[in-house]
Formats: C-alpha cells, sequence, structure tokens
C-alpha cells in the first residue's frame, strides 16, 4: 500500500518546518544544556522575570501555551534547583503563584545576553522581511 499525502505541499512544509525547528533549538540549547536546564525551564525563568518575578501558574501556562502538566513538571524541576518557589494563594488555595529566586534571577542575569545574541545568529540568515513572514506564519499555524 502507497501512503499518498493529500496535500504533498503541506506535508513538505511540515517537514521543513520540524527540521527548521530541531535545528533551531538545538543551536539554542547548547549553554542551557551545560547549566542543566532545559530550554522549557529557561522560557519559565524569562517569563516570569518579564513578569515581575511572580506569577500565578495558570498565567504562566497561559503566557507559554503549555498544559498543565508540563508546567507543573518544569516548575518542580526549576523549584528543586532552587531557581523558584511556589506556593499556594491564600484567596485560593487550589491556584499556585510561581516566584523567582534570586538564584532565579541571577542564572536569566548571566545567560539571558548570550541567549539573544544566539537567537539573532539563529535567525541571522533571514532579512527583516522574511523575520517578519515567518512571525506571521508561525502566529497563523499556532492560532
Amino acid at each position: 500500500m502507497q501512503l499518498v499525502p493529500g496535500d504533498p505541499l503541506a506535508h513538505r512544509a511540515l517537514e521543513s518546518l520540524v527540521r527548521a525547528e530541531a535545528s533551531v533549538r538545538r543551536r539554542l540549547s547548547a549553554e542551557l544544556d551545560r547549566e542543566g536546564l532545559s530550554g522549557s525551564g529557561f522560557s519559565v525563568l524569562v517569563v516570569l522575570t518579564r513578569g515581575g518575578g511572580e506569577l500565578e501558574l495558570r498565567d504562566l501556562r497561559s503566557r507559554l501555551r503549555t498544559s498543565k502538566a508540563n508546567a507543573t513538571e518544569v516548575v518542580s524541576t526549576l523549584e528543586s534547583r532552587g531557581y523558584v518557589v511556589r506556593r499556594r494563594l491564600p484567596s485560593d488555595r487550589r491556584a499556585a503563584a510561581v516566584t523567582l529566586t534570586d538564584r532565579g534571577r541571577e542564572l536569566v542575569d548571566r545567560l539571558f545576553p548570550e541567549h539573544t545574541e544566539r537567537v539573532a545568529n539563529a535567525f541571522s540568515v533571514l532579512d527583516e522581511d522574511e523575520k517578519r513572514s515567518l512571525e506571521a506564519i508561525c502566529r497563523k499555524l499556532a492560532a
């Protein structure tokens, strides 16, 4: 039986997207790996930093567009390493807040400048119009 996709161009686009994402992720994760930090973990720390150092877990999940299970796992790992603390909210014992620790803030302060440089390098093959187009395409696919 031969498998024939209904939209071959869409399948080629998917394959290219997956390869590109894997390539960019590898380039961006090298330093994070040396720190024992996942890309997801670093994203949590950056979002917390931008959010003033503390966010409700549900807000953090929303900003990262991740599942409850994934966010809980990543936050648990960060908490075990002393980068964040989690506490129940007194106003709603079912809800939790995640707070960046001094250790977590120091890690972001140290890693973020080099990370932004690696992002710029990874996307340097694209001109400004191509970056805008890629952003728009990805937003459409993520909607």
